[in-house]
């Protein structure tokens, strides 16, 4: 459990946030705000992109439990959309107009308090089903409380990455799919330029688990000192049956809602790249290879 710094310093609202073991995410506020003649609730806003209008919302009921405390629960049936979202006190109902006439005006942005995310962390330990839904409860940079949210038909999730000296084996297991024949692993250069490489993953016995090995070599073949950065994005291909579309590659089921700049791998000089494996954004896996003076 992490309680976050400056916890009994600060007047902004907080809550305790859990995530049980069915997958629900239950929220627990003290009732020490005043508030008006109806009763608060949770408002979860999708963030949305720089200079768009938000466009996805939800509002959680919260109901008084014992200890003078307030709790709201978001269910694991209630699919969140792919992204961040934000957690906010809305002391009005859902759906009436503040002064400006915007749904949830007057709502308040909550900070975090305990966050027990314990039966998040062996994740990757059980079999996820079609579609693979995951949240994961989490600070935002700059303090406030969030839940960042995956939803895709399919996933591989990275079990493990082995470096030697110019390859990187990388250990995976399919969720919600499995592998048929003709399955790939593919490297494809982000922004569509370049040839994409194929790997034939070695399977395992039951059909879900996989590993495969990239030659950086391959990667670094063509990239010279004055040539800039590139990226490869891997997926696996579960079939050669044209309806089977690529899933990608990353690591989501466990607490981490952010590890890019937590993981952090090595890189490797071959001739005059650089290759290293990493993390995007989205916990999804890459490979980069740039300039080895860079």
């Amino acid at each position: 459990m992490t309680r976050e710094p400056g916890a009994t310093r600060d007047a902004t609202p907080r809550t305790d946030c859990t995530v049980d073991a069915d997958g629900r995410i239950i929220f627990l506020l003290a009732a020490r705000t005043a508030f008006g003649p109806h009763p608060p609730r949770l408002l979860l806003r999708l963030r949305p992109k720089k200079g768009q209008p938000e466009k996805v919302l939800h509002v959680l009921d919260l109901e008084p439990v014992d200890g003078g405390r307030l709790r709201a629960v978001l269910e694991p049936k209630l699919a969140l959309a792919e992204g961040r979202w934000d957690v906010y006190l809305l002391p009005e109902p859902a759906g009436e107009p503040g002064e400006r006439g915007e749904p949830g005006a007057g709502r308040r942005r909550l900070r975090p308090g305990l966050r027990d995310l314990r039966t998040l962390v062996d994740g990757q330990a059980r079999d996820w089903p079609s579609p693979v839904a995951v949240r994961v409860p989490y600070t935002t940079k700059d303090g406030y409380l969030a839940v960042r949210a995956w939803l895709r038909t399919a996933h591989a999730e990275v079990e493990g990455i082995d470096l030697a000296d110019r390859t990187m084996t990388v250990r995976a297991r399919l969720h919600g799919a499995t592998l048929a024949e003709g399955a790939a692993v593919r490297l494809r250069p982000r922004g569509g330029k370049g040839v994409v490489r194929t790997l034939e993953p070695r399977a395992g016995s039951d059909g879900r688990a996989f590993s495969f090995t990239v030659d950086y070599r391959e990667l670094a073949t063509g990239h010279g000192a004055e040539a800039g950065s590139r990226v490869w994005d891997l997926s696996v291909q579960p079939g050669e049956a044209a309806d089977t579309a690529p899933i990608r590659i990353g690591r989501l089921l466990d607490d981490v809602a952010d590890r890019k700049e937590i993981f952090v791998y090595p890189a490797v000089a071959v001739g005059d790249a650089a290759v290293r494996p990493y993390y995007t954004v989205d916990n999804d896996l890459s490979v980069e290879v740039t300039a080895a003076t860079a």
